[in-house]
């Protein structure tokens, strides 16, 4: 027999006579009960749900008494029989199938409301063994949401407690429910259990090890519907749990390109700990200035100064919470974005007159273990581990005749952590907690480094017994000569270059200072 398309079935309001409800989550529970029974509805259910409708005073029917067969397996085993699952698979508008389970005795299930075992906040808490872990998948559950989703133009599933309130509105309203929620609802089931399935897919192949792992599974629920992309012409959305790592407490809404920048300040700011106060000024993702002093005004003013043009609209992220002296310095220009774990009082007072102006609150850090990056590419993505963690000494090699002092050293180590968040080539100037000369994004290394010393020299910032950064190896040992007569007596680098030798020859000649660190920072 050939089946009509659903676009063709009329839109006919489903009338719930019977209700399926086992959920995990039982939030809301009691109260949909209520209303169902309020309109006549049979309730049948499973063990703690059956257990929460009954203390309510609500009539409900256990699904054993439907099924007839005890569940089993410590309740593994519930919900998997004909008698439920012909229920709410039966199509009610087609003649064959209304036939078959009157012949075997099945009645249809108009309604069914399920919910998962939480596995994802299970592994989350970590420390979790593999079989504690595995008894939080759910079977029958997602069997069922699966089911009535499928058979969504005879049967409306709730797979959420955020969903309740307007069903419930729609029950009250004697019509049914319309063909539209109920595809609506469908859609969010399906999306539902794939998250769900992904997250089980996902801690197996962590558990396998397999490098790289054999399929690549994400899914996000939307975060919030974006005015536009990049360019007006383009649409945009976010999509995660951004709300659980920042707040937007103060102005307009978060743009696409304030979410990139904001990413970047986390990132840059993540690098630095919190045993002196750090100020990094980003502007179109790129670091503009960074600072580091006792005190975060002056931290600020170091970053400030590195580059006073740029600022202009830009984004300030500081590790300390931010205080009025430090939030009247910033004040003086128009700043976009102003990002801290905390804000003074007074501050806020000052900072919140300006009305769009957004305010952010970093709710935690960044975490920097585990973390994968991707990127879209045609065809798919590219994946990686994030460049995060910190250099160890113990890693640092001496190539140069000459050991670095431990002003040079500190300068070298605080110009490392910034030039990993450049874009490359990379190219920073340093001295003293603070950025002199950022050079970003130029196809030659050579031109970067003239960029950041025409930055220092605009900024009349003296480069002399400044430390030099740079992403990738020095290919040539020009670029050691043009950082000496700059000024620069120490330079960090991660070697590697077939010059290196020459490379090396040439600072010693220029009583330079060399580290190599055995590792680079490229960042396209």
């Amino acid at each position: 027999m050939a089946l009509k398309p659903l676009s063709s079935l009329p839109e006919i309001p489903l009338t719930i006579k019977r209700a399926l409800l086992s959920v995990s989550d039982k939030t809301g529970i009691a109260q949909l009960a209520n209303a169902l029974h309020q309109q006549g509805v049979e309730l049948i259910s499973t063990g703690g749900t059956s257990k929460t409708i009954s203390e309510a005073g609500i009539p409900v029917k256990d699904v054993s008494e439907i099924t007839g067969f005890e569940e089993c397996l410590d309740g593994r085993v519930k919900t998997l029989h004909p008698f439920i699952h012909g229920g709410i698979l039966a199509r009610t508008s087609h003649k064959s199938d209304k036939e078959e389970i009157e012949k075997l005795g099945i009645t249809p299930i108009e309604l069914v409301v399920v919910n998962l075992y939480p596995f994802k906040n299970k592994i989350d808490e970590g420390n979790v063994n593999t079989a504690t872990a595995t008894e939080f998948i759910d079977i029958g559950g997602p069997t069922m949401v699966r089911a009535a989703a499928k058979n969504f133009a005879h049967v409306t599933i709730l797979s959420s407690p955020n969903q309740y309130k307007k069903f419930i509105e729609e029950l009250n309203g004697r019509n049914g429910i319309s063909f539209s929620m109920r595809k609506s609802l469908a859609k969010d089931a399906f999306n539902h259990t794939a998250d769900y399935d992904s997250a089980i897919a996902n801690y197996f192949n962590d558990l396998s090890n397999d490098e790289p792992a054999k399929q690549f599974n994400l899914t996000f629920p939307l975060s919030q519907e974006l005015r536009y992309g990049e360019n007006p012409h383009q649409k945009g959305a976010v999509y995660g749990q951004q709300d659980s790592i920042i707040d937007c407490f103060h102005g307009k809404q978060l743009s696409y390109n304030n979410f990139i920048d904001v990413d970047a300040a986390l990132n840059i700011i993540s690098s630095f700990n919190k045993d002196e106060a750090t100020c990094a000024i980003i502007k179109h993702t790129i670091p503009c200035g960074v600072g580091t002093a006792p005190d975060l005004e002056d931290a600020y003013r170091k970053a400030f100064s590195t580059d006073t043009v740029s600022p202009f609209g830009g984004i300030v992220v500081v590790n300390k919470p931010l205080d009025l002296k430090t939030a009247s310095a910033i004040d003086e220009i128009f700043t976009e974005i102003i990002i801290a774990p905390k804000f003074d009082k007074d501050a806020l007072e000052l900072l919140t007159q300006k009305k769009n102006r957004r305010l952010i609150r970093i709710k935690k850090p960044l975490d920097k273990k585990n973390r994968t990056s991707f990127r879209s590419i045609f065809g798919g993505i590219l994946t990686q581990d994030a460049d995060l963690g910190s250099i160890d000494i113990s890693e640092l090699k001496v190539v140069t005749e000459r050991e670095p002092t431990k002003d040079e050293l500190d300068d070298l180590l605080f110009a490392w952590k910034v030039v990993r968040h450049v874009k490359s080539n990379a190219i920073v100037y340093a001295k003293n907690g603070r950025t002199l000369g950022i050079g970003s994004g130029q196809t030659s290394r050579v031109d970067s480094s003239e960029i950041a010393v025409d930055k220092a020299k605009k900024e009349r910032l003296d480069l002399k017994g400044s430390a030099i950064a740079s992403d990738a190896f020095f290919p040539f040992s020009d670029g050691i000569e043009a950082a000496s007569k700059a000024g620069a007596t120490a330079i960090i680098q991660p070697g590697g270059s077939i010059r290196d030798e020459e490379v090396i020859a040439k600072a010693n000649e220029f009583g330079m200072t060399m580290i190599f660190t055995g590792k680079r920072h490229f960042k396209h």
